[in-house]
């Protein structure tokens, strides 16, 4: 069954006995298809989301709420049925599938069978649209009381604190919730850890887990040329080993390969099920497609919009350019203005912000990007910018999509990613019809296929993987791949480990440069802080194997001015306006900055600590650990660091910091945010309030 796009607005422009006729005749239509297509085809599905948008606008349609939960049911999509108009059995069934503890959340067909295969023990692997619902899953586990211990592996910090957020409304008087590296679990409390690969994979309080959850699972694929894949599947595997049970969630895929015999057993649940439909638009043959693309995103009926374009680079300056056009909102200066005074006047995204177009990549500083996905969510900037970084499970309220760009860091996409971004228009509860807008041919359909690197047989699994595992298979081929590189690297097992995160080939090279370093009598053996030339001379060493552009520097000597400055600055809003005054490049780069940054807390560090075991394994005098810790949370106490990830600005915490601890600076800022004190701006007030989830006074 299909109706077209131009068919449904057809049939939202009738009124009158006109459109209740051809409603009647859908219902009809769906109900005779329900008996020999599939249960998820999704001409079927789309029909519900459709008329829930159009029933309830609609006066005439007043007497078709109870067919239409009837429908709802019978499609599977019991989230729909009207509670307040449905008959008898509809409601029972909407009631049995209504969860209390997940704010009276209605659960549809295919989530509850997926549940039910969890709460019976097994593991699962599940492929499903991005609209499924598939975070609601791991909510209704935990609901569950079934799990004490739980570990759930993001990709990204951004997507940690989100989750954070959701499970700590949710469940604040049942878990502790275990996010920083910093934070310490209790053994006696019933404990969620959430972490990135890199910071699960070397936490030492796990325990032993009753579940594992792994979202965007596709990632443990090393086809992918993700270069965190081998490290994520390192840490997975080290969950495994610990945990009961395992539960892999994501979008889109077709299959899972795997060794025959191989460790782990698992059901793979795919499913189409969607709980929202989609008009798409076809702009390819559009003459000027920029100008198409303003003339979209200055349409209101398109907003939120999200734009989708390649990189950082042209994020900053396709929303420049919309600025320059138009204003699409009058509510943003404040934020605007924040971010002249905080960061620097030069930063184009002052521009774009005051007319409401906001930017999101990985650039960003962490509390700015939460406050441009929130004030997009609440149409402060109802235009957002943004590359493949809002496609890792970030959630948005965005109607529409339009995907202006086919390349990722100039590199064509392919149809799995494509469907991904594809798949973040329409919002269940807000958006019950999305949009995209296509202005390139759309990659070509295949399948798409996950090979994780822990499902393989070990004894062809990379070196680098196989050095990261804690506890290694008891193979004598794998035994002997790892004592040779052992041995040719001089390391103990913990550095060997380090070594192979940032890659083994680059670790030979990192220790040849280490030697020629030791031989010229180079500054490369000290303690504690370095001095500048000792701090220039472990730089040297790094960028003679990595590219100081990859921490954020055009050369060694910049890297080594910027790390120097950071650790001298007062304050970080010292540091980035010293750099904002100083910098002479184009709009588009200014970003950098913020790579350099990143690259503080996790890139930098690794280098360093790599160098220095390297040193050490010559019977160098060399203790760097001091300068790493300081290094990775930007020479500031660890307090404002975390608060930054969960959305509060350091440049707004720093302010009030006085050497008292995390949970102590939280309660001192939200009782000035909260009392209206005039040591905050009215906008830091309501940014404190949002990221804190408490109440305007």
């Amino acid at each position: 069954m299909h109706i077209s796009t131009e068919d449904w607005a057809h049939i939202s422009s009738l009124q009158g006995n006109a459109l209740k006729g051809r409603v009647f005749e859908l219902l009809q239509e769906v109900s005779v298809s329900l008996q020999s297509d599939a249960a998820d085809d999704p001409g079927i599905l789309e029909v519900v989301p459709r008329l829930a948008e159009i029933i309830p606008a609609r006066a005439e349609l007043a007497t078709y709420r109870e067919p239409f939960s009837a429908l709802a049911r019978a499609c599977g999509l019991w989230n729909y049925i009207d509670k307040e108009a449905a008959a008898e059995p509809d409601l029972l069934l909407a009631e049995a599938v209504t969860v209390p503890e997940l704010d009276n959340i209605t659960l549809h067909r295919e989530q509850v069978e997926a549940l039910n295969d969890l709460l019976a023990g097994r593991n699962l692997i599940l492929s499903a649209p991005t609209s499924f619902g598939k975070s609601l899953l791991i909510d209704a586990l935990l609901a569950s009381g079934k799990y004490k211990r739980v570990a759930i592996v993001l990709p990204t910090i951004a997507l940690l604190d989100e989750f954070r957020r959701r499970l700590r409304r949710r469940f604040r008087n049942n878990f502790s919730v275990v996010m920083h590296p910093s934070d310490t679990a209790d053994p006696e409390v019933p404990t969620i850890f959430l972490g990135t690969q890199e910071r699960l994979i070397h936490r030492g309080d796990l325990g032993s887990l009753d579940l594992t959850v792994v979202d965007e699972f596709y990632k443990l694929d090393p086809g992918r040329k993700d270069d965190r894949s081998l490290t994520l599947n390192a840490a997975v595997y080290k969950l495994l080993n610990r945990s009961k049970q395992f539960f892999f969630l994501g979008p889109n895929i077709d299959g899972v390969r795997f060794a025959e015999g191989g460790k782990w057993k698992f059901e793979f649940l795919r499913t189409k099920f969607s709980t929202v439909a989609v008009d798409t638009y076809d702009l390819r043959k559009s003459g000027d497609k920029e100008n198409r693309l303003l003339d979209e995103i200055g349409d209101d009926s398109n907003w939120p919009a999200l734009v989708f374009v390649s990189s950082p680079d042209r994020a900053n300056k396709i929303a420049n350019l919309a600025a320059k056009g138009m204003a699409v909102s009058d509510t943003a200066a404040a934020f605007s203005q924040w971010l002249a005074d905080n960061v620097g006047a030069k930063w184009a995204l002052v521009y774009t912000v005051k007319y409401g177009f906001g930017v999101h990549h990985g650039r960003l500083p962490r509390a700015i990007a939460s406050q441009m996905v929130r004030l997009f969510n609440d149409k402060t900037l109802p235009v957002l910018f943004c590359t493949s970084t809002l496609i890792e499970g970030v959630n948005t309220a965005a109607k529409t999509v339009l995907i202006f760009d086919k390349n990722i860091n100039k590199a064509p996409y392919d149809f799995f990613t494509y469907s991904n971004i594809k798949g973040r228009a329409g919002r269940l509860g807000q958006h019950h019809v999305g949009k995209v807008f296509l202005f390139n041919e759309t990659p070509e359909h295949e399948e798409m296929q996950v090979s994780p690197t822990l499902f393989a047989d070990e004894e062809s699994a990379p070196l680098d993987y196989i050095v990261q595992l804690e506890e290694q298979p008891a193979r004598k081929a794998t035994d002997d791949r790892v004592t040779a590189v052992r041995d040719a690297l001089g390391l103990e097992p913990a550095g060997l480990r380090l070594a192979a995160s940032l890659g083994l080939e680059s670790a030979h090279a990192i220790k040849d440069a280490v030697v020629n370093a030791l031989r010229a009598g180079t500054k490369i053996q000290w303690s504690g802080h370095p001095t500048y030339p000792e701090l220039q001379a472990v730089v040297n060493v790094i960028c003679a194997v990595r590219k100081p552009t990859e921490f954020g520097a055009f050369k060694p000597n910049q890297l080594t001015y910027l790390i120097y400055a950071l650790r001298k600055a007062p304050s970080m809003r010292e540091f980035l306006l010293e750099q904002d005054a100083n910098y002479q490049g184009s709009p588009e780069g200014y970003d950098t900055i913020f790579r350099f940054l990143r690259a503080c807390e996790y890139g930098l560090p690794q280098w360093f600590s790599l160098v220095e075991a390297f040193v050490r394994s010559f019977g160098g005098g060399a203790d760097y650990t001091f300068f790493v810790q300081s290094l990775s949370r930007w020479f500031k106490p660890e307090e404002l660091k975390n608060l930054d990830e969960e959305g509060i600005p350091i440049q707004i915490s720093e302010r009030f910091h006085e050497g008292e601890g995390k949970e102590a600076l939280i309660e001192k800022l939200a009782e000035l945010a909260q009392s209206g004190s005039n040591q905050l701006s009215p906008f830091e007030r309501d940014w404190i309030l949002a990221a804190l989830e408490l109440n305007a006074p």
